[in-house]
């Protein structure tokens, strides 16, 4: 008998006396002994680290709490600060509600623009003013998510923002405003010949009272009563007057207006950027019409005048007005079907300014 074969006899032997004297189950630890003597085998042939699967980790750190701390390093193969850790991760896991969608749903996209959308159009609107609002809308909502959209958008939430700018102040008092002003025409035989206009600031609408070789004090207030009749006729006197220094503008030119309960503004000498909106018509109306016209005399150019003011009351689109000419009230129907119309075109001025529009 070989020495090998009396150790094996020998070990069985003494395995077999625990389980003759306690009357044990012994098939279990030696089931236990012998994956032990596996894993101590692999270990010895394993160089390479073992990458463990999340089910491994969690099967050995559930299993930890069964087996004394001091017998780890014999029936764990990983060490006890990585069983450990892994177990503080799987604990962590547990109570991590970041990928859950519990509490306040979040804002929508869409009404998160409805709440900048109301802040830029009502500057003096507080963050409350517009929660009521849009609840009136039938969108329920916290005054604070309405604060906190605002502030992430970089507007201030309280009432008063920021004063109102020249431009929304002309823009909220535009509909109060007329505007007069002169201009020259100049004929084809070096005669100078003189126009009013006034323009309404709120729809932009032209009117050129009159051409004149010699605009006295008493031609001009004439045409300040054709001015207040016609807009009396349409129920639309304005509130406010706007005209420079000149002489001809006498105080029986501004009783007219005064009569009315129209207030007379005076433009400062040399300003003319204070009635821009004059200034800037009589520059249309020389860019669009008498650059290109040899006007022949007074009633020559009443006609060009009267054509060109219902060319752009009646068609002439305007950037301040969405595209509308002063005369319309609301946008024309979109036409889709471009092949089953007739686009009729108008000369006016001689086919100096053409008109475009789709037979009815």
């Amino acid at each position: 008998m070989t020495v090998v074969s009396l150790l094996y006899r020998t070990a069985r032997a003494l395995l077999s006396v625990p389980a003759v004297l306690l009357c044990r189950d012994t098939a279990k630890d030696a089931e236990l002994l012998v994956l032990r003597h596996e894993n101590a085998i692999l270990r010895r042939h394993v160089k390479s680290r073992v990458r463990y699967e999340p089910a491994d980790r969690f099967w050995l750190a559930a299993l930890n709490s069964l087996i004394p701390s001091g017998r780890w390093a014999a029936a764990f193969p990983v060490t006890p600060g990585t069983l450990l850790a892994w177990h503080r991760k799987l604990i962590a896991r547990k109570w991590d509600y970041r990928g859950s969608h519990t509490g306040r749903p979040p804002t929508a996209a869409a009404l998160k623009s409805l709440v900048l959308r109301l802040a830029d159009e009502n500057p003096r609107w507080g963050h409350r003013r517009i929660q009521g609002e849009l609840a009136r809308l039938g969108h329920p909502i916290a005054a604070s998510t309405v604060w906190e959209i605002l502030h992430a958008a970089g507007i201030d939430p309280a009432p008063r923002r920021s004063g109102p700018t020249w431009r929304d102040f002309l823009t909220a008092q535009a509909q109060g405003i007329l505007a007069a002003d002169f201009f020259h025409i100049d004929t084809a035989w070096g005669k100078r010949l003189y126009a009013m206009a006034f323009i309404e600031h709120g729809t932009r609408r032209l009117h050129i009272t009159g051409v004149t070789a010699h605009p006295t004090a008493q031609w001009t207030v004439q045409q300040a009563r054709n001015i207040a009749a016609d807009l009396g006729e349409r129920g639309a006197g304005p509130r406010f007057l706007l005209r420079d220094r000149d002489s001809k503008y006498t105080d029986a030119f501004d009783a007219v207006f005064t009569a009315e309960d129209t207030q007379v503004l005076l433009s400062a000498p040399r300003a003319p950027r204070m009635n821009a909106h004059c200034e800037r018509v009589i520059g249309t109306i020389r860019r669009e019409a008498l650059d290109h016209v040899l006007i022949l005399g007074e009633s020559h150019a009443r006609k060009v005048m009267t054509d060109y003011q219902d060319h752009y009351n009646g068609h002439r689109p305007h950037r301040s007005r969405q595209q509308l000419p002063p005369s319309a009230t609301e946008q024309p129907a979109i036409v889709h079907a471009l092949d089953d119309r007739s686009l009729l075109r108008t000369r006016v001025l001689g086919a100096l300014i053409n008109e475009y529009r789709y037979a009815a």
